[in-house]
């Protein structure tokens, strides 16, 4: 099975971002076109939602209000970068995708994976990854990492504290067990 559109999931300083873009890599090294991208951002207008949604304090936002931000940013990721580099015939990997709402929002912080899958059906049908790699490592180790990468400005959700974390990683487990035809 072709696998063009990739998206890397799990906790805070999982190593998503380092894993994506050696895989944009060892890609390009086959010859193959590379958009990488991430969310929220990866398009201009998400990108400005991004900012909205990673900085500021925790309780910034109600949990409804941070679900419908980040799943517009998605859906003007999916329209303006995602869905022409995948018609241009270009392989897609993306730092976190829609299972990093399911887990953040739907569960950390307790808006339902119905609602949240509700709401992402509105805005994208069925659009799905082809492959999601889910990367796991322990709370503590990843906010370790996470802040010691240092940017400052981007850290509303390392704010949270240690049991919604823990929540994050049980979830993202979860997800890779029952969804193995996607998940590894």
């Amino acid at each position: 099975m072709l696998f063009r559109s990739i998206t890397l999931e799990g906790g805070e300083g999982a190593g998503k971002s380092t894993q994506a873009r050696l895989l944009k890599t060892a890609l390009e090294m086959r010859g193959h076109a590379v958009v990488l991208t991430r969310e929220p951002g990866g398009s201009p207008g998400a990108e400005d939602i991004r900012k909205l949604l990673v900085e500021g304090e925790p309780g910034r936002w109600s949990v409804l209000s941070e679900t419908l931000l980040f799943i517009a940013a998605r859906a003007d990721h999916v329209e303006k970068t995602i869905e022409p580099a995948l018609h241009r015939g270009a392989w897609v990997i993306s730092d976190r995708f829609s299972d990093s709402t399911f887990v953040y929002q739907g569960i950390a912080r307790g808006l339902g994976v119905e609602k949240v899958r509700e709401l992402q059906h509105a805005a994208l049908g069925d659009y799905a990854p082809d492959l999601t790699l889910i990367l796991d490592v322990e709370p503590d180790e990843g906010l370790k990492r996470a802040h010691a990468r240092g940017h400052a400005a981007e850290n509303r959700f390392e704010k949270f504290d240690g049991d919604f974390h823990a929540r994050l990683r049980s979830a993202f487990r979860e997800i890779a067990a029952r969804e193995t035809a996607r998940c590894v």
